[in-house]
């Protein structure tokens, strides 16, 4: 099969990024915000997608800011980006959902990926939407967060008494996925993606220690106390330690799609698990939380 050529809003974030980067040369269009192009502008993302056969809509965010709200970044964001590929005439669009986003269940975050699949379903457009677990890797906000927490104080909460299971999946075998749907697998289809390993939180923050040869004390902590940290790490953190819409996935447990959905085909299916040798491949520079952390001094 000739090799499609992908226009890949949030082509700057963690997921986009490792898209294009795996994309032949030539192949890839980014788009971000930092590309110039909003994600509302109809007129300048039909001109970005000229000449695109696919669009991989990876734009998101998992907290608002201003006027980054979920409904106008999930909502009418996704609204935009059928239209304008509409009028550009791209076939299809794969679009990187999360793998509980469902209807009226009081997340704003959840509910707002919902409406967006809901609006791709109805397209009229092939599609391929990923509705895909908590993701690992470089430039990620887990391995990243994980680490940096454990070189900054010892000591792990739990998001609840009792923790509900994950199964991160690194970006490598993400974009596996993604590449295949670019290359028209999984045609008209909401898929569910999550690692192969499935394993407490706890366990993957101990497992993170022991790769940086620190020690980690693991304390159990409510609900309500989590959402008390996510808060204010929104209001002081450029970058939270965690979101609100993270401790909603936490508590939840991110191991099965919410409604359901099919998987992923057997050859695609995530096989690494969470390894030394992932997490050493995932972590950043180290060190780590600061005042540059901190909204405060973040321009200083």
């Amino acid at each position: 099969m000739q090799a499609s050529t992908v226009a890949i809003t949030g082509g700057t974030g963690f997921v986009g990024r490792h898209l294009a980067e795996r994309m032949p040369p030539g192949s890839a269009v980014v788009i971000s915000r930092r590309t110039g192009v909003d994600v509302e502008d109809v007129e300048a993302l039909t001109a970005a997608f000229a000449g695109c056969d696919v669009v991989a809509h990876c734009a998101g965010i998992n907290r608002e800011i201003g006027d980054q709200t979920y409904e106008r970044v999930h909502v009418r964001g996704t609204a935009t980006v059928i239209e304008a590929a509409k009028r550009a005439g791209v076939r299809k669009i794969i679009m990187l959902s999360f793998l509980r986003a469902r209807p009226s269940c009081g997340s704003p975050y959840h509910e707002s990926k919902w409406a967006a699949e809901e609006l791709i379903r109805a397209s009229g457009l092939d599609y391929t939407i990923l509705k895909a677990g908590m993701i690992y890797g470089r430039g990620d906000h887990l391995v990243d967060h994980l680490s940096r927490t454990v070189q900054t104080i010892p000591i792990f909460a739990t998001v609840g008494f009792r923790e509900k299971p994950i199964r991160p999946i690194p970006i490598e075998d993400l974009t596996d996925v993604l590449e295949a749907a670019v290359n028209g697998r999984m045609p008209r289809a909401t898929v569910a993606v999550v690692g192969a390993e499935q394993l407490l939180l706890s366990k993957a923050v101990r497992r993170v220690a022991a790769v940086l040869g620190r020690r980690v004390v693991v304390v159990p902590a409510p609900v309500w106390a989590l959402y008390a940290l996510a808060q204010l790490t929104e209001w002081t953190m450029t970058v939270p330690l965690v979101a609100k819409a993270q401790v909603r996935m936490l508590a939840e447990g991110v191991v099965d799609a919410a409604p359901p959905a099919a998987s992923v085909p057997d050859d695609l299916l995530p096989r690494r698990r969470f390894t030394a040798e992932q997490i050493r491949s995932a972590l950043p520079e180290p060190g780590g939380f600061g005042l540059r952390d901190l909204r405060l001094f973040a321009d200083r």
